[in-house]
Parts: C-alpha cells; sequence; structure tokens
C-alpha cells in the first residue's frame, strides 16, 4: 500500500484544524468508501445551511476579527448580491491558492467547509500555515442559485426547508461552462477582479455530485481530477497532479474518505481546464459525493452526511495548503494516478457533474 507521505507533513503542520467541524457527527458505523448510505441519511432539507445573508454575516464578523483577512467584493450576481473574496495575502512573493465554492448553487456543503476553514485561520489552529502561503476562497460565486432567486421554475426540486438551491445562476446558465465566453456577470467577476488581478499558483474548483459513484465496488466520497485538455502546459498538469497527491493521500487514508479519479471531459469552458490554459494556474476538480438540493431522486443526500462531507472539505483545504506553504507538495508522489480507477456509477446515478 502507497504511504501516504503528503498526509503527516501537512496535518502535522496545520495542527488539528482539519479534525474540528461544526457539524453532526461523523458516524463511526460507516465503512470506507460507502459513507453514510443514501437509504435512512435523514431528510434531505435547506434549514441547516447558511443563508447568503448569513454567510455574509459570517465574512464580515471574521473579517472585523482576523487581522491577517481582508474582504473585497469582486462583483455583483445577475440579482445585485455581491460575490465576495476572503484573502489571506501576507506576501505577494509567497505562493498562491484559491479555493472556488459554489458555481453550482446546490453544491453548497463545500461552501459550509470553506467557512469552516476560515473560521479556523484566525483561531490559531492554523499552525504555521499563513507564514508560507497567500490563501484566497471565493466561498460562494453562484448566490442566486444557491438561494433560489432564478428566473426559472423548481417546482420539482426535493429539498425542504425556506428554499431551494439550483446548479444554474439566475439566467439558468451553468457557470462552469462559462469560462471561455465569460459572458455571465459571475464568471466576469471571477476573471476580471480575481484571475487577472493576483498572481495565482494552485486552484481548487470544489463542487458536489451524485451519490452513487463508486471506485473497486465501494461508493467514493469524492472523486478528483487535473486539467485534461491538450493544450494545457505538461508543467501546469504535473503540478495539478502533485495539488491532487496531497488531497488523496490526506482524505483516502482517513478510514471514511474514498475517492476516485472523475470522468471529466477535455473542454475549456469549464474551469478545470480554461483556468489551466489562460492562466498557467494549477488547477483540480473535487467533486464531493451528493447535492444539496436537486430534481432527480437519488442525487442529494440528507443532512445526516453533512458532517462527513464538511469535514472532507475541510481536510482538502487544510492539507493543501499547508504542503504548499511547507514546500512539501513538491514531494507529492503522483504516480498513484497511473491506478487510480475512473469511477463507475451504480443503477440510479443520474447526477450532473462538473
Amino acid at each position: 500500500m502507497r504511504k501516504p507521505l503528503a498526509t503527516f507533513r501537512t496535518l502535522a503542520a496545520a495542527g488539528a484544524l482539519a479534525l474540528a467541524v461544526v457539524a453532526a457527527p461523523l458516524p463511526a458505523a460507516y465503512a470506507v468508501g460507502e459513507g453514510p448510505n443514501y437509504d435512512g441519511n435523514g431528510q434531505i432539507t435547506t434549514s441547516h445551511l447558511a443563508t447568503y445573508d448569513q454567510m455574509v454575516s459570517f465574512l464580515k464578523d471574521h473579517d472585523a476579527r482576523q487581522s491577517a483577512m481582508e474582504l473585497e467584493v469582486i462583483g455583483q450576481t445577475v440579482k445585485g448580491r455581491d460575490i465576495h473574496l476572503v484573502k489571506y495575502m501576507t506576501d505577494p512573493a509567497k505562493p498562491t491558492i484559491l479555493y472556488l465554492t459554489q458555481q453550482h448553487g446546490n453544491e453548497q456543503l463545500t461552501t459550509e467547509g470553506a467557512m469552516e476553514f476560515i473560521r479556523h485561520l484566525g483561531t490559531g489552529k492554523s499552525g504555521s500555515i499563513l507564514d508560507g502561503v497567500n490563501v484566497l476562497v471565493v466561498p460562494m460565486l453562484n448566490a442566486d442559485g444557491a438561494m433560489g432567486d432564478v428566473n426559472f421554475p423548481l417546482d420539482d426540486y426535493l429539498a425542504k426547508g425556506d428554499r431551494h438551491l439550483t446548479r444554474y445562476n439566475a439566467e439558468e446558465v451553468d457557470l462552469n461552462r462559462d469560462h471561455v465566453d465569460k459572458i455571465q456577470p459571475e464568471t466576469q467577476a471571477l476573471h476580471n477582479n480575481v484571475m487577472q488581478k493576483y498572481r495565482i499558483d494552485y486552484m481548487i474548483d470544489l463542487h458536489h455530485q451524485g451519490t452513487r459513484s463508486e471506485r473497486d465496488g465501494k461508493l467514493v466520497s469524492g472523486s478528483i481530477l487535473y486539467p485534461t485538455t491538450p493544450n494545457a502546459d505538461p508543467a501546469v498538469v504535473e503540478k495539478s497532479k502533485q495539488l491532487g497527491a496531497v488531497v488523496f493521500d490526506n482524505v483516502d487514508s482517513t478510514g471514511w474518505g474514498h475517492l476516485g479519479k472523475y470522468a471529466g471531459g477535455s473542454a475549456e469552458t469549464i474551469s478545470r481546464n480554461g483556468i489551466a490554459v489562460e492562466y498557467g494556474i494549477a488547477t483540480l476538480l473535487f467533486e464531493m459525493r451528493g447535492m444539496s438540493d436537486h430534481f432527480a431522486d437519488g442525487v442529494a443526500l440528507g443532512a445526516r452526511s453533512n458532517g462527513y462531507l464538511i469535514k472532507q472539505t475541510v481536510t482538502t483545504l487544510t492539507s493543501t495548503a499547508a504542503a504548499i506553504a511547507d514546500g512539501s507538495i513538491a514531494d507529492a508522489d503522483t504516480s498513484f494516478w497511473d491506478t487510480l480507477a475512473t469511477q463507475t456509477s451504480r443503477p440510479g446515478e443520474e447526477a450532473d457533474g462538473e
């Protein structure tokens, strides 16, 4: 079995950051790979998820309390909601990583994990991470979709609670298909005021997929993929694979995480590919298991899965920031990609991906 070298280095640097998650406790009985089962996993509800206003209040509160943090508005959504960028930029000469969440509004547990990561960066539990890396976080790109404030009906969506969440923005456009034309205001804000403004070395684009993807006969907790467009610089692809190696080592080794290789395409309209080509940035897609809401039965996961998926997000953000900060990412062994199986789907899988 391949030794997860990066696990010990990065989590030692990060201390206990990835272990503290304000969410439902992780059920101890679930086997590696299966995670919280779909059957009996609790009600599919939005009542436990932060609203846009609650997220903004959280960000402003931590901006006031954290000396290293700066909060910037980078643009507005179709419906006029401010889009926020969280910045920990202490030295432009240091490497910089961007974490992007909720391009799809119904994929919110990555945002919940990003908020928890921000919380811990201000508590001292982050160790020396910020001494060696600049961190940027866009915690909710598609706020209109996240609030269900859209110009099309959501009658068939499954979740109970105060609102529905949709993959698309208010104009029913998939933002993760808009990274070439950049027509939508959310995509324009990301490119004009983040990608073109800051010297970014790494990016992780955090998404959700369906519930029934599996690797080696076990349901995955998530899946990862580097840029697959032939136009990406091989050096950028290798750095992307190193980023993926850190994630794999730190999640798949936990005893509750089980990752597959995502079956993604080469279109450059997708951020994983387009941003790697346009800006020369190492990019990694992470697809968490299950969505917060959907119109297809079996795609959304209930509340009992939240702690498990939020913890996986925090582990991903913590371990990669720490590996970049202490330089251990340069030693990450990418050979696992040669044997990592591309996930397949059990019958009933109907999810939209990336």
